[in-house]
């Protein structure tokens, strides 16, 4: 099989992957909210399903760091597809920001 299609294969389970993060994180948060919301809408007081809400909050916790395993993953593939002699963009759902919009410690400011 030839190497770009086999890398656009990797790289199309690598979207739906970060996809599937992104929107497992929407959705906690969701979760999240609903659970105030159905708190204060009962009259119950904060420590009820105080334990609940302690997992849902860990748990996006989680998706955040999955997320954020999941492109420090796609860099390395990219690096990795580089390295076996693909210099072919792999096409995927959403743009690329520009390289120069990253920010750095010199882009940011002491406020306060």
């Amino acid at each position: 099989m030839e190497r770009a299609l086999v890398a656009q294969q990797v790289a199309n389970k690598l979207f739906a992957t970060e996809d599937a993060i992104d929107q497992a994180i929407a959705n906690a948060s969701l979760l999240v909210g609903e659970l105030v919301k159905a708190r204060q809408e009962l009259g119950v007081s904060a420590v009820f399903a105080d334990e609940s809400f302690t997992r849902a909050t860990a748990a996006l916790a989680a998706l955040g760091q999955a997320r954020t395993a999941m492109v420090a993953c796609h860099h390395d593939l990219n690096d990795a597809k580089l390295r076996v002699g693909i210099r072919t963009n792999m096409a995927g759902a959403a743009p690329k920001p520009p390289a120069q919009s990253r920010l750095t410690t010199s882009d940011l400011r002491q406020v306060g």
